[in-house]
């Protein structure tokens, strides 16, 4: 089962209230907090019909989510997620627990302690488009499959 991750672009003014349900849904309450969802048609047709225009999303790589859990990854009291932390709840390392993300035996929220919302930065260089139009056509938002992943790294 692939993961989704998922970025809000845009803030609380002018969203519709099934938008502000859905986002809450997802935990993305402020911009530029991401999360990790399942690829299920459910997500799929949440984030395509309500959502298409407050996020972006796509599919992450095993190296960019390992990045992740290292330089955003957050357990109770806003600490780092550290190594130390990860052997004491049965993880070897960070790449353990990115797998187990990617091939499903574990959700984020699942993870003992670890927060299921990653507050990342605005990219650095800015973003390429506006973030009001699809990414297919020239902006930021919506689907935009692998490259997600060059977003994130920059907005780490």
């Amino acid at each position: 089962m692939a993961l989704l991750f998922v970025i809000r672009l845009r803030g609380r003014p002018d969203r519709a209230p099934e938008e502000e349900k859905a986002l809450g849904l997802l935990r993305l309450h402020k911009t530029y907090h991401a999360t990790l969802v399942p690829d299920t048609p459910s997500i799929r047709g949440m984030l395509e019909k309500t959502l298409n225009s407050a996020v972006t999303y796509g599919e992450i790589r095993r190296d960019v989510l390992v990045e992740l859990l290292k330089k955003r990854g957050r357990i109770a009291g806003n600490k780092r997620l550290t190594l130390e932390y990860l052997k004491s709840i049965g993880y070897e390392s960070f790449e353990a627990l990115a797998d187990a993300l990617l091939e499903g035996r574990v959700k984020l929220d699942e993870v003992p302690g670890l927060k299921p919302v990653f507050r990342l930065r605005p990219p650095s260089g800015g973003f390429k488009g506006t973030i009001k139009k699809n990414f297919k056509a020239g902006g930021e938002a919506g689907y935009r499959g692998e490259a997600v992943n060059d977003l994130i790294l920059r907005m780490l």
